[in-house]
């Protein structure tokens, strides 16, 4: 890839940043496309990120950011303009800077994840779905799933507060739709999902008990450190169907291509062209 003079530049921002995979996607795809663009990581620490917000896109050539954990909560401070998806996820993955010199943002953690269970075959509107994690990616999907028209959806979180909040939300938005916090079991939903970062760090525990899984359930994940992580191998020992975490990531990517004025195009082009490594 060449970068010169007139290369734009999407940071990635976020902490840490070796399970970042958008680098591998995006750059091959501008290399082969002929775009003179780039994404680069940031390893960006929690107490310099609004410091560094603001110092990058005092770049000209910075198109926009690409925000991962653990900023996608922190950064909707810091701008001037967010769409009603980030006000219902209460978080925030993709920056730009607007022609008056504004910062606007926008989430498509959430679209990204339900985009690829359409593509499945999954029927969201006949499913009850329970998302455990209500950080910033279980934020998006949650959003995300109520806007598709899910039956039902469960809510946990460690931090209860946080799975209350985002209720909250989701039942002033959606006043039809039947939310419920407060259990991690899995047992009876058609749709279970890990929002959570259980699945890192080797070691880490299962964030909910996969002995209650049934025969047939869809098993999302969002970690990306491996392709099939103990979570996803665990699910279909028991006969689950899953979604890795890297097909949110590229169901998401066109949107935010197109979210940055930059040429779109397909999931499948991207992980024909993606270069990923774990």
């Amino acid at each position: 890839m060449q970068i010169d003079g007139r290369t734009e530049v999407i940071a990635h921002l976020g902490y840490p940043t070796h399970t970042f995979k958008s680098p591998m996607i995006y750059n091959p795809y501008f290399e082969a496309e002929g775009i003179n663009a780039v994404v680069v990581p940031f390893a960006c620490r929690p107490e310099a990120f609004a410091q560094s917000l603001k110092s990058l896109f005092q770049m000209d050539n910075v198109r926009g950011a690409l925000i991962t954990m653990p900023h996608k909560v922190s950064v909707l401070q810091l701008l001037d303009e967010v769409t009603p998806t980030v006000r219902v996820a209460g978080a925030c993955n993709a920056v730009k800077r607007l022609p008056d010199g504004r910062l606007a943002g926008d989430q498509f953690d959430g679209a990204g994840f339900v985009r690829g269970m359409q593509r499945k075959g999954v029927q969201l509107a006949a499913t009850r779905a329970l998302v455990v994690g209500s950080g910033g990616v279980g934020c998006a999907i949650a959003a995300s799933l109520a806007q598709a028209g899910v039956a039902e959806l469960a809510l946990f979180d460690v931090n209860a507060a946080s799975a209350e909040a985002l209720a909250g939300r989701l039942r002033q938005e959606y006043p039809q739709l039947p939310v419920s916090t407060g259990s991690a079991d899995p047992h009876g939903f058609g749709l279970v999902v890990n929002a959570t970062p259980l699945g890192m760090n080797p070691g880490d525990p299962l964030p909910f008990d996969v002995d209650r899984l049934q025969p047939g359930t869809m098993v999302g994940e969002v970690v990306m450190r491996s392709e099939t992580t103990a979570l996803l191998a665990a699910a279909q020992a028991r006969g689950c169907r899953v979604q890795v975490g890297t097909d949110m990531l590229f169901e998401m990517i066109p949107a935010y291509l197109e979210y940055f004025g930059l040429p779109s195009t397909t999931a499948e082009r991207l992980r024909s062209l993606a270069r990923l490594q774990y």
